[in-house]
């Protein structure tokens, strides 16, 4: 029997803007108001960045799944982590004096479900002999450009740890997440029977004229 261990959303959005931005501020969980430009901000902007991309990619999915089977459960994947970029938001845009005991985050279960996935698409994947290319499709792109923006939350993160409390697990949820990304990339290009483009270090100007 599945629980909640996060309490629910208590907010009500009837106003887009406020105008209180206007000056450079935001406002945390807590009510605090910092620069826009902060450490903290740029980590949990950056999460909120990555979980759009995700979502297009998401959406692409879901209609390759339309004549793909296979990738329909992959889609579902997608979302939970989208749910989980928002529970990381959450707890990174919340100072340490003001989480709640039942607030929303990342938690080691989130982690072991990502390793668990990983290992068992990589299972299906050929060896590599070369660094991948991104772009063997539509999809195997977007989930590469996903990759790369989850890395960057991951360096704000390392960052905004040096001045303030983060939690151990949002850095290693991001760390594993990047390289599910990675894996999940080869996976559909796998399933879809796009091909995978390697690196190839003569392929360059130089190489071809040489």
């Amino acid at each position: 029997m599945s629980h909640e261990p996060f309490d629910k959303p208590r907010m009500a959005i009837n106003r887009v803007y406020t105008r209180r931005g206007d000056q450079g501020e935001t406002s945390l969980a807590g009510g605090q108001r910092v620069p826009k430009d902060g450490p903290r901000l740029e980590a949990y902007g950056t999460v909120d960045e990555l979980n759009s991309f995700l979502g297009a990619a998401r959406a692409r999915a879901g209609e390759l799944a339309a004549r793909e089977p296979q990738i329909e459960p992959f889609v579902a994947v997608l979302l939970r982590v989208q749910h989980e970029l928002f529970n990381l938001g959450s707890i990174l845009a919340t100072l340490p004096e003001d989480v709640h005991p039942k607030q929303a985050r990342i938690t080691d279960a989130e982690i072991a479900q990502l390793e668990t996935e990983m290992d068992r698409m990589n299972e299906e994947l050929p060896g590599l002999r070369s660094f991948v290319l991104a772009g063997g499709s539509r999809l195997n792109a977007e989930l590469h450009i996903c990759r790369t923006v989850c890395r960057r939350a991951e360096r704000a993160l390392v960052t905004l740890s040096r001045a303030e409390s983060v939690p151990p697990e949002a850095v290693r949820y991001l760390n594993r997440l990047s390289d599910a990304l990675f894996v999940w990339s080869r996976w559909v290009s796998h399933i879809t029977g796009a091909p995978e483009t390697l690196w190839e270090p003569n392929q360059s100007a130089s190489g071809l004229t040489g």
